[in-house]
C-alpha cells in the first residue's frame, strides 16, 4: 500500500485528476509499437523532481464500457490444433548427478536427498545448456540450481548441480554466501546467468528465512561468479517470498543493468541497480492479487492462492528511450504496465511513489491466471495459462483483448500446470516451459510411476504461425466483451 500523503503538492493532485479522467475516457487500445503513439513518463531524476507534472502513458485497453459487460466466453481468439511444444526432458522423479554412487547413497541415508521432495520450478536456456531450479520446498533437496546439456542424449538424466556441488549449502549450518533456495533465473544479453536465491527453506511445512534473499550473477562462458548482492533487511518483509527476476539492459551497457525482483507474498518489486550496486523497494496496489482470481481448480483439486506480482516482461526500448514493464499478479486475470523510468527513479520511492504510473492494459478473462511470461524478438509475448494447461500469446502491436490473445497449445497431459516460461536469445528463438503438477505436489501426492515433470520447447516462428499473434496478421479492432474487471 502507498503511504498517506499529508502534503501532496498541487501538481500531483492535478496529475491524479487528469489520469483518472484519461482512464475512464475511451482509449484507442493501441500499444506503443503501433502508429498511434502514447504519452511518456519522466525519464530522469531531474524530470521526476520538476514542478511540471509528468505525462503518463495511456493504458492499452479497450474502452471500459466493454470491460463492464458480462456473460462473455472465456476462450481466446485462436488456438493451434497441432502439437507445438516438444518434450525435451521429462522425469517421473528428480535425481542428481553425484560424484559417485556412494555419495548418493549416503545422501539418501542421511536424508539430505529425499527424491520425492524435489520439484523443478524455474528454467532458462543458454546455447548448449538448459538451466533448472529446484527450490527447497521441503527437506531433502541437495542442490537448488542445475543444468543439463543440449542437444539431448537421454531425456531423463539426473540434474547436474551448477556451477558445481561446492556452491550449494546445506540448511544445517548454512553458508549464506552459497546457494540456499533458488526459485527463478534469467539469462541476459551479456551472457550472464542471474540467480534469485529466496533464502527460505521448508516453504510448505515450516517456512524459515535461513539466509537473506540475494541476487547472484555468473559468467556463462567461464561459470565464474561475478557478484552477489544481498537485499537489505528493510526491503525484506515478514513472510516475503522473492520468486521471479527480469533484467533490463540498454544499448549493450552490461554494467548499467537493472534487475526487477518480484515479492509474490508481500506484493512488491525490488529494483536493483548494478552500476550503483544498491536497491530500493517499489509498491503499488496493482501488485496485489484479485480476490476473484484467487480460487483455482486443477484436476480434482480446489485451492486458494493469494499470490501477488509475479510475471514480468520488458517491452522493446521505444524511440523516445522509454521501456515498459508488463506484469501481472499470479492471482489475477489482468495484465498491467508501468514505465521502467518510474521504477528506476529511486527518488520517487523515497517519497510516495507515482501511483498512477501503474495502469491496467487488459484482461485474459476467467481462468486466465498466469505465472510467468517472456518476449520474443518479433514483439510477441508468450505467457503460461496455469488453469488451462496451456501457453498463450499476444502481439504487442495489437490491443490487449481476447480477440487478439492467442493460445499456442493446450494439453492437459503434456502442459500439465505450466509453471515457468522463458524465451531464449538464440539466433533461432525458442520458447521454453516447465510443467510440474505443482498443485498435486503441494496438496496431494504425485504418482511416481508416471511422468510428472517436463521441460518443453517450441520454435517461436512456428508457434505463432497463422495465429492472431502472428505479426503478419492485422489486429482485430472489435472489442470482445470482457467480464467486469476487479483490480
Amino acid at each position: 500500500m502507498m503511504k498517506n500523503d499529508r502534503s501532496q503538492p498541487a501538481w500531483e493532485l492535478l496529475l491524479l485528476i487528469a489520469t483518472v479522467v484519461s482512464i475512464f475516457a475511451p482509449v484507442s487500445g493501441y500499444s506503443p509499437f503501433m502508429q498511434v503513439r502514447h504519452g511518456t513518463v519522466a525519464r530522469s531524476v531531474e524530470e521526476a523532481n520538476s514542478t511540471a507534472a509528468p505525462v503518463l502513458a495511456n493504458p492499452y485497453i479497450a474502452p471500459l464500457v466493454a470491460l463492464k459487460n458480462k456473460g462473455s466466453k472465456d476462450e481466446f481468439a485462436t488456438s493451434q490444433g497441432k502439437d507445438v511444444f516438444e518434450v525435451v526432458y521429462q522425469w517421473k522423479i528428480i535425481d542428481f548427478l553425484y560424484p559417485n554412487l556412494q555419495s548418493r547413497n549416503n545422501a539418501i541415508r542421511t536424508r539430505e536427498f529425499i527424491p520425492e521432495n524435489n520439484l523443478p520450478l524455474g528454467v532458462d536456456r543458454f546455447r548448449n545448456r538448459i538451466f533448472i531450479t529446484t527450490p527447497r520446498w521441503n527437506p531433502g533437496v541437495p542442490a537448488t540450481l542445475s543444468y543439463l546439456p543440449l542437444p539431448v542424449q537421454d531425456p531423463s538424466v539426473p540434474l547436474i548441480p551448477y556451477p558445481d556441488w561446492s556452491f550449494h549449502t546445506k540448511p544445517k549450518n548454512p553458508d549464506c554466501s552459497k546457494l540456499m533456495s533458488v526459485y527463478r533465473i534469467f539469462v541476459d544479453e551479456c551472457d550472464r546467468l542471474w540467480v534469485l536465491d529466496a533464502g527460505v527453506i521448508d516453504t510448505l511445512t515450516n517456512l524459515q528465512q535461513i539466509c537473506p534473499p540475494k541476487l547472484l550473477a555468473f559468467n556463462l562462458h567461464t561459470d565464474e561468479l561475478l557478484f552477489t548482492y544481498v537485499l537489505p533487511p528493510e526491503q525484506v518483509k515478514q513472510d516475503s517470498l522473492h520468486t521471479n527476476v527480469v533484467v533490463d539492459i540498454r544499448d549493450g551497457q552490461c554494467e548499467d543493468a537493472f534487475a526487477y525482483v518480484a515479492d509474490v507474498w508481500r506484493y512488491g518489486i525490488t529494483v536493483f541497480s548494478l552500476r550503483e550496486f544498491k536497491s530500493w523497494r517499489t509498491t503499488n496496489y496493482l501488485y496485489n492479487p484479485s480476490p476473484s482470481a484467487s480460487d483455482y481448480n486443477y484436476l480434482d483439486l480446489n485451492f486458494q492462492w493469494s499470490d501477488g506480482v509475479f510475471g514480468m516482461t520488458l517491452s522493446p526500448v521505444q524511440n523516445d528511450g522509454e521501456r515498459m514493464l508488463f506484469y501481472h499478479p499470479m492471482s489475477s486475470f489482468n495484465e498491467f504496465q508501468v514505465a521502467t523510468s518510474v521504477l528506476q527513479n529511486e527518488t520517487i520511492w523515497q517519497n510516495f511513489g507515482l501511483a498512477k504510473a501503474f495502469q491496467p492494459i487488459g484482461s485474459r478473462g476467467k481462468t486466465g491466471q498466469s505465472s510467468t511470461s517472456g518476449l520474443a524478438r518479433n514483439n510477441v509475448q508468450f505467457f503460461t495459462l496455469v488453469q488451462q494447461s496451456g501457453v498463450g500469446c499476444w502481439d504487442l502491436t495489437k490491443p490487449y483483448n481476447r480477440n487478439n490473445l492467442g493460445v499456442i497449445e493446450k494439453n492437459l497431459d503434456k502442459l500439465t500446470f505450466p509453471n515457468d516460461l522463458k524465451v531464449d536469445r538464440e539466433p533461432k528463438q525458442f520458447v521454453w516451459v516447465i510443467s510440474n503438477k505443482l498443485p498435486v505436489f503441494l496438496y496431494s501426492k504425485l504418482d511416481y510411476s508416471e511422468i510428472n515433470f517436463r521441460v518443453l520447447s517450441a520454435d517461436v516462428q512456428s508457434a505463432v504461425l497463422n495465429t492472431v499473434c502472428d505479426p503478419r496478421n492485422p489486429a482485430n479492432l472489435a472489442h470482445k466483451q470482457e467480464p467486469e474487471c476487479e483490480f
